[in-house]
């Protein structure tokens, strides 16, 4: 689940992976799942990776506001909505692996994924 996007517009992409050395850019990770969802009018985004392996895992995403397919930067700054597994904190740069990392034991798993977004407007509430 996705909680505080700033509005309804574009696509939310997320990717989940086991391997830290792709996170949390994992979108490179061939053995990484991808997903992109379109936000809808009501802005409540979920995502189901399916089922997963045993092991530890984290998510990255963000709200790719205008649906070009990626994150938008300004001086090294995300332009656009952003989030992690575990609510994982940013601090001068992306959180490490072992920071968003949760495990799968083969029963489902929820993680409620907060966006931040450093420039432009507030999310919607």
């Amino acid at each position: 689940m996705v909680s505080g996007l700033r509005s309804a517009q574009g696509k939310v992409l997320a990717c989940i992976t086991a391997n830290p050395a792709m996170f949390p850019d994992c979108g490179k990770d061939p053995a990484g799942r991808h997903i992109a969802v379109a936000v809808p009018a009501g802005g409540a985004v979920a995502f189901d990776f399916g089922p997963m392996p045993v092991g530890r895992y984290a998510i990255s995403l963000f709200h790719d506001e205008n649906a070009n397919g990626k994150l938008d930067k300004m001086m090294m700054l995300p332009r656009e909505g952003f989030g992690f597994s575990r609510d994982a904190p940013v601090r001068f740069g992306p959180p490490s692996f072992a920071a968003a990392a949760f495990s799968v034991d083969g029963a489902p798993v929820r993680q409620v994924i907060r966006l931040r977004y450093m420039l432009g407007g507030s999310p919607r509430r």
